[in-house]
């Protein structure tokens, strides 16, 4: 004979929270590879981020004045957290004028 806990399906645990992500375009002021930080110039000012372990590895190589996209993490209250990927902007190709 089944007990009335066998008979019913195990409860789920609940779902978390999908990840909030919103990505935010900047100008590179400095990169702190030891403190894993990036010090950006965007349209609201300048600003120090936490780089998280996987985009850190990307401090080393950026430069003064590069054009980057950033994709920041998240808490559940939409709040910053973390850049979680850098994506530095590609300036367009100077073409020699023609005469």
């Amino acid at each position: 004979m089944a007990s009335a806990a066998q008979a019913t399906a195990p409860a789920k645990p609940a779902a978390a929270p999908a990840a909030k992500t919103h990505v935010v375009e900047a100008e590179v002021v400095s990169a702190d590879a030891v403190a894993k930080t990036l010090t950006v110039k965007t349209d609201q000012g300048e600003s120090t981020m936490k780089v998280d372990a996987v985009a850190a590895k990307h401090l080393k190589t950026l430069k003064a004045g590069e054009k980057v996209k950033l994709t920041c993490h998240d808490n559940a209250k939409g709040e910053h957290e973390a850049i979680s990927h850098i994506t530095v902007e590609k300036t367009p190709a100077k073409t020699p004028d023609k005469k």
